[in-house]
C-alpha cells in the first residue's frame, strides 16, 4: 500500500497547518476557503455517511460543508493535534444537529431522535457485514439497549417524514390515494345529538304543545288542519306555537346557563 492511499502526506499535512496558522492570523477568507476546499472530500465521505431516506445528498453535503467552515474557524493550529481529528466530530456534530431539528416531520424528545439516528448507523453497519438485515437481537445487543427501546427508536423513526394525503396507496397513479381512506364528519351524529337536545327541551312544554309543535315542524301540516285536530281555532293554534317557541327558548338558555356553570 503506498503513502498516498494512507491518508494525506506528511508534506500535504504541513501544508494544511501553514494555511491555518495563516488564516488565524491574518482572517484572510480566501486561505479559509482554500483550507475547505483541501478537506471538501472529507465533508463529502461523512455526508454519504448519513445519506439515507428521503434526504438528498447535496443537502447534506452542504450541511457538512458549513460544519467544515466552522470547523476551519475554531481550530486552534497551536494544539499539537491534526486538523482532521477536530474537523471530523465538528463535521459529524453539524450532521446530526441537522437531522435533530430540521428533518423530523414530527419531533419526538432529543434523547429518543439521537438513539433513533445512532440506532439506524447501527443497522446499516451490521446490514453490511452481515449481508442481510440484522434482527431485532443482534440489533439491540449491538447499540446496547433493550429490544424495547430498540423498538421505540424504530418506532420514533416513523416520524422523519410524512406522506401526501394525495400519495396513492397502490402501485399506480390512478389507485386510491390515502385521503380517500380517511373518514369524514357524520352530519347524522350531529342531527342525533341534535334530537336528543330538543327531547329534553320538550319535557318542558304541556302534552298538547308537545303534539302542537310535532303536527307543525315533523308532520309539516298547516296552522288551520292543526286547528281541526286539536279544536280550536287557526288563531289559537298560531298563538299556541308561538308560546310554546318562546318556552324552548327560555330552557334552553337556562340548559346553557347550567352547564357553563358546570352543574350539568
Amino acid at each position: 500500500m503506498t503513502e498516498t492511499t494512507k491518508g494525506p502526506t506528511a508534506a500535504r499535512r504541513l501544508e494544511d497547518r501553514a494555511l491555518l496558522v495563516r488564516y488565524h492570523r491574518t482572517g484572510d477568507r480566501r486561505i479559509r476557503d482554500e483550507v475547505v476546499e483541501r478537506f471538501m472530500p472529507l465533508a463529502h465521505k461523512l455526508a454519504r455517511r448519513y445519506c439515507r431516506g428521503n434526504e438528498p445528498l447535496d443537502d447534506l453535503t452542504q450541511v457538512a460543508a458549513m460544519g467544515l467552515v466552522k470547523a476551519v474557524e475554531r481550530f486552534d493550529p497551536a494544539r499539537n493535534i491534526a486538523f482532521s481529528s477536530y474537523a471530523v466530530p465538528t463535521i459529524t456534530g453539524e450532521l446530526k444537529r441537522y437531522f435533530r431539528d430540521y428533518s423530523w416531520a414530527v419531533r419526538p424528545p432529543r434523547d429518543l431522535q439521537e438513539l433513533t439516528l445512532r440506532v439506524d448507523h447501527i443497522a446499516t453497519d451490521l446490514t453490511r457485514k452481515l449481508d442481510r438485515a440484522p434482527t431485532t437481537s443482534e440489533l439491540s445487543e449491538a447499540a446496547g439497549i433493550t429490544e424495547e427501546e430498540l423498538l421505540e427508536a424504530l418506532q420514533a423513526g416513523s416520524a422523519r417524514g410524512a406522506l401526501s394525503l394525495q400519495a396513492p396507496t397502490g402501485g399506480d397513479e390512478d389507485s386510491a390515494t390515502i385521503e380517500d381512506w380517511l373518514g369524514q364528519d357524520d352530519g347524522g351524529l350531529r342531527a342525533a345529538e341534535s334530537q336528543a337536545d330538543l327531547g329534553v327541551l320538550l319535557r318542558s312544554l304541556s302534552a298538547r304543545d308537545r303534539d302542537i309543535i310535532r303536527m307543525r315542524f315533523d308532520e309539516d301540516m298547516t296552522q288551520v288542519e292543526i286547528g281541526e285536530v286539536i279544536g280550536v281555532s287557526q288563531m289559537q293554534i298560531s298563538r299556541l306555537i308561538r308560546q310554546a317557541l318562546q318556552r324552548l327558548r327560555e330552557a334552553s338558555a337556562d340548559q346553557e346557563q347550567l352547564a357553563t356553570a358546570g352543574v350539568a
